[in-house]
């Protein structure tokens, strides 16, 4: 039976946080070791606490980190808004121990392999030389989106590295050493056909920053609504940042265009069974991301619940979508008209074949969306293909001597 230490350090990934914040690596960490421990092997989740899962459960020592909280009074997500700078301190604190606990046990025999599968890498990866067991790296975020990626990552091209998409890949050097590429998938049980009747509205989900375009989304079906015989709502759900100093996206550009009774804001849906009605009550759902998405849980949970995708062309958005079958991929032009919160600057074009997209989706079919997750998109083939690459890099990369 093949032993994986599957660890995944981030200090969301506990049963006291999970339920309160977006983190999907977690969701989708804990359906891979569950999927694995179903196809007969042994893992080991490591997590900073206590979550439920069918594996073997090691967490972090969070008492010095708790006995913080206790003197400030504070909960985790209170001291993160507070003083970011002093939760990531003690969060690397724990992390790092986390990490070099789950080598330790690999040295003495205890696992085959290490898989190291959030956005602590950082910490993981210059110790990897020193685990006598294949160690594998899974990165969640485009590998240039921040400094600190660009500045690590490449470094340590030579390790075992699997992508979320083929775009992904384009965020490191050519010659890295790519174990393979692994789209992400839901559990089918969880996600099951859906019955609710198409509604008159289009859908957006996901935080709302700068980055992830909202506007733009808003813009298209205000255009649609023009000359459309019945007008789309376009309902946003999501997340904003309203009382952060540093983002005025909501305030400025955002909250504005609610005036018009066609834009709703809906809030956060943080239930799996709020969100399917959701989604698959919605026409189509848009993802009008202005950076390169590496991958975009929410495509695959649209496919799974029958609702077609439109998205420009950013990231791994075209890898995803089967363009005139379960949706449409919006190129991307550009003009020279600074305007302020769009960077880069999107000509009207753009906003005009989104438009005219909002006006084809009745070609789509949900049948299609949902043979389209089923093919691709489920836990099950996610799982099955992590155990392929784990078996080769075992068998390929013995334990050093």
């Amino acid at each position: 039976m093949l032993r994986i230490g599957l660890v995944v350090p981030h200090i969301f990934m506990q049963n006291d946080i999970l339920p309160n914040v977006i983190f999907s690596p977690g969701e989708l960490a804990l359906g891979l070791a569950d999927s694995l421990v179903d196809l007969g092997v042994e893992v080991t989740l490591f997590s900073a606490g206590s979550v439920t899962t069918k594996a073997k459960n090691v967490t972090a020592d969070l008492s010095f980190f708790q006995e913080e909280l206790v003197r400030r009074g504070d909960t985790y997500l209170d001291l993160l808004k507070k003083h970011p700078l002093t939760f990531i301190t003690l969060a690397r604190q724990a992390q790092a121990a986390l990490v070099a606990q789950a080598y330790e046990l690999a040295n003495k025999d205890q696992f085959d392999l290490i898989h190291i599968y959030t956005n602590e890498e950082d910490i993981a990866l210059p110790f990897a030389q020193f685990c006598k067991k294949p160690v594998v790296f899974t990165h969640h975020d485009p590998f240039n989106f921040l400094v600190g990626y660009r500045n690590t990552f490449p470094k340590y091209k030579h390790l075992n590295w699997l992508a979320i998409s083929n775009n992904q890949r384009l965020g490191m050097p050519e010659d890295t050493n790519w174990v393979g590429t692994i789209e992400l998938g839901l559990n089918e049980t969880d996600w099951p056909k859906q019955s609710h009747a198409k509604e008159d509205y289009l859908a957006y989900i996901g935080r709302i920053i700068e980055p992830k375009g909202v506007e733009l989304a808003i813009e298209a079906v205000q255009l649609y609504n023009q000359t459309a015989k019945t007008p789309l709502k376009l309902k946003i759900a999501g997340k904003h940042y309203a009382s952060s100093a540093k983002n005025s996206y909501w305030e400025k550009v955002i909250k504005p265009k609610l005036a018009d009774s066609n834009i709703e804001y809906v809030g956060f849906i943080s239930s799996r069974l709020a969100k399917q009605a959701f989604l698959s009550k919605a026409q189509a759902l848009l993802i009008p991301s202005l950076f390169a998405e590496p991958f975009g849980l929410v495509m695959p949970e649209a496919l799974a619940c029958g609702t077609p995708l439109i998205g420009l062309d950013s990231g791994a958005i075209p890898d995803v979508i089967e363009e005139g079958v379960t949706g449409f991929v919006i190129k991307k032009q550009f003009n020279n008209r600074v305007a302020e919160h769009r960077e880069p600057n999107l000509s009207h074009e753009t906003i005009e074949a989104m438009a005219a997209a909002i006006g084809r989706i009745a070609k789509l079919t949900p049948e299609d969306c949902r043979r389209a997750f089923i093919n691709r998109f489920t836990m099950k083939r996610m799982a099955t293909k992590h155990l392929e690459a784990y078996q080769k890099l075992v068998t390929e990369q013995p334990a050093a001597l």
